[in-house]
């Protein structure tokens, strides 16, 4: 019987709920809005699967990848919506274009973020970008297990935690399946998001504070989230809000749908907006992800992907700050179908990816500020985030060492290189 003693312990796959066949198991929502199971013990049956499935309980081996490459997309619009390259649309459109189902993350209808698939190339738009939010996975595995008995090929994308669950989940290997995960950072607060939605949806000049550009009615104004927008460029993304217009909409046909007409109603960089701010300095990540389970390849997925951060210091003239995505071929299943597409693509190093992306192989730091978050974030909600990064910032002495430390670095190199 799985019982979660520590909450560092879960990492949310929702595994062992699929995998009950006495639907004794529950995903329950803590004081800090993430999901944990919690069992009936009156119905449960002891069979044990729910630890047999558990990540966590049962991790892969540690493993390098078969290949390393900075890769793009050629359709460059497509690549300006996504992340990583865009080369997850090129894998996603070669496995639909087989007949086959792919499942990814998207936004609900109330802008929380679920598992989803699609069998159409239209489906796939829902999939792209970047979302700094932990999925609620609900039965994918199981949807996922039926269209593979049933002989369809299934693109899995998701965490590290969520493919080494569907892994552990489905209890065989099925050479009709490619799993895609992302290097992932950690997953923030779905309950800290649900409140910075409210906060920004509240009336302009609400409560004395300006806190967006322009008033919205709810959320189904909203057309669009993006974490990672382009517009300012690739590496100096924004956060942005998108709402629907009233004026009439785009004749343009967009699959079949007419193209809604969007304006900004925020946009602001990742350095100003607070729940980004809070995020990257790790403020109210999920516990597991300080001691993620399924880091340096024991996700056991077929590709790994993400951005090429710091792609611009080995390959200068490979970056045109449209997005460069990181790609990690881990076995010969995925090596198959990334050699198949036409992927405008430049071979790297493991030693390279990690320069830049170093959650390939690293938990999330554990801020020694997180407790004092939640303690503040329990009376005065979501705009303790500001304030606490606020103190959080290096001192004088620290922002010194650190320059003095890179031009020693930079002088010995020079040495070095003429001895």
């Amino acid at each position: 019987m799985i019982e979660i003693k520590h909450k560092n312990e879960c990492c949310g796959c929702n595994a062992c709920v699929q995998v009950c066949s006495k639907n004794c198991i529950t995903m329950q929502e803590d004081e800090e809005g993430f999901l944990y199971p919690v069992v009936d013990a009156g119905m449960c049956i002891n069979c044990g699967l729910c630890e047999k499935v558990c990540p966590v309980l049962n991790q892969g081996e540690e493993r390098k990848p078969l290949g390393v490459y900075a890769a793009k997309n050629p359709n460059e619009a497509e690549r300006m919506q996504s992340s990583s390259g865009g080369i997850f649309t090129m894998l996603a459109e070669k496995v639909i274009s087989e007949g086959g189902i792919v499942f990814g993350a998207k936004f609900d209808e109330k802008w929380e973020v679920v598992h989803d698939y699609t069998d159409n190339i239209c489906g796939l738009s829902a999939f792209r970008g970047s979302k700094y939010l932990q999925s609620r996975i609900g039965n994918a595995f199981v949807q996922a297990r039926k269209f593979l008995a049933d002989g369809r090929k299934v693109l899995f994308s998701g965490t590290p935690c969520q493919i080494a669950a569907l892994k552990k989940f489905l209890r065989k290997d099925y050479g009709n399946l490619l799993t895609v995960d992302v290097v992932c950072h950690g997953v923030p607060s779905p309950g800290v998001w649900r409140k910075y939605l409210e906060y920004i949806l509240r009336p302009v000049g609400a409560a004395g504070k300006n806190t967006v550009l322009c008033s919205l009615k709810g959320m189904s104004d909203i057309s669009d989230i993006a974490f990672r927008d382009k517009t300012t460029g690739w590496k100096k993304y924004g956060f942005v809000v998108r709402a629907m217009s009233a004026s009439e909409a785009d004749k343009n046909s967009v699959c079949g749908a007419s193209k809604v007409r969007e304006f900004e109603c925020l946009h602001e960089t990742l350095d100003v907006n607070i729940f980004m701010r809070g995020f990257l300095k790790d403020l109210y990540l999920r516990p597991s992800c300080h001691y993620c389970p399924s880091k340096n390849g024991k996700s056991e997925s077929d590709i790994t992907i993400a951005d090429f951060w710091g792609v611009n210091r080995f390959y200068p003239e490979y970056d045109d700050d449209k997005g460069v995505g990181l790609i990690l071929v881990n076995s010969e299943k995925g090596n198959q179908i990334f050699s198949s597409l036409n992927i405008d693509k430049i071979d790297s190093t493991f030693e390279q990816a990690v320069a830049g992306n170093p959650a390939i192989i690293r938990s999330a730091h554990l801020h020694k500020w997180r407790e004092k978050f939640w303690k503040e974030y329990s009376k005065n909600g979501i705009e303790t985030i500001v304030p606490i990064c606020e103190k959080m910032k290096p001192g004088m002495i620290k922002i010194l060492y650190g320059k003095v430390r890179r031009i020693a670095v930079v002088i010995v190199k020079k040495i070095l290189g003429k001895a």
